[in-house]
């Protein structure tokens, strides 16, 4: 572990340990499934504990980067694990292509909705935003058996806009219709309404196009704002 992953989690630790909530903790394990032990932080006192374990540190390398991911993935609470999600968030224009990997690491383990979320649509798509040649890795993940990594492939673009390559979003979209997961048919109409926010026309011709294919699910969240 590097000198500055060590001091922070050294500091993280402490911080977090210092404000455990231990009746807060139950409710939030309860919310999420009982999969993860929790200190009992909500997001705000979190954060707070955060910055002051971050006061003085020097922005990361990419090799900090992973080694404080993969730190926070070996601790049981889950509050390391969203540290490491808000940490690779603020810095993710600082690791390569490379860092695909590790990304891909944590997006299948301790896998859920809420460390999902952040690594897709912010890390990966930053990642596959500044190295297209990454995009033949998301094809991939969109035909992939891990439904963490299918629901990845079709988020990763949420944010792009204009740039957003809509061969891919539909295609991914149209390929994991009949997805039977609760996750990837969500993340489905997600994608199409964000992308609608840009383009509803050709959301509404892909839900035309596509109706007996894609669950209810997917067509009601894509067409809320149509």
């Amino acid at each position: 572990m590097s000198d500055l992953a060590g001091t922070l989690m050294e500091r993280l630790t402490t911080e977090l340990e210092a404000a455990r909530d231990r009746e807060r903790a139950a409710g939030m394990e309860a919310y999420m499934r009982d999969l993860f032990p929790f200190f009992g932080l909500p997001a705000p006192a979190r954060r707070a504990r955060a910055r002051t374990a971050l006061t003085g540190l020097p922005r990361p390398s990419a090799d900090d980067l992973r080694a404080v991911a993969l730190a926070c993935w070996e601790r049981d609470e889950r509050e390391f694990q969203q540290f490491a999600c808000d940490y690779l968030v603020a810095h993710a224009a600082v690791p390569g292509p490379e860092f695909l990997d590790t990304v891909a690491r944590l997006i299948t383990t301790k896998s859920w909705w809420d460390s999902v979320d952040p690594l897709a649509t912010r890390v990966v798509g930053g990642l596959v935003r500044r190295h297209p040649a990454l995009a033949g890795r998301m094809d991939e993940w969109s035909r992939h058996t891990d439904m963490w990594l299918v629901r990845t492939a079709v988020l990763h673009q949420l944010h792009y806009g204009s740039a957003t390559d809509t061969d891919r979003l539909f295609g991914y979209c149209a390929a994991q219709a009949g997805h039977p997961d609760f996750f990837v048919r969500k993340a489905i109409g997600w994608a199409l309404r964000q992308y609608a926010r840009t383009d509803p026309g050709a959301v509404r011709v892909f839900l035309a196009e596509h109706a007996g294919d894609l669950s209810p699910l997917s067509v009601r969240e894509a067409s809320k704002h149509l």
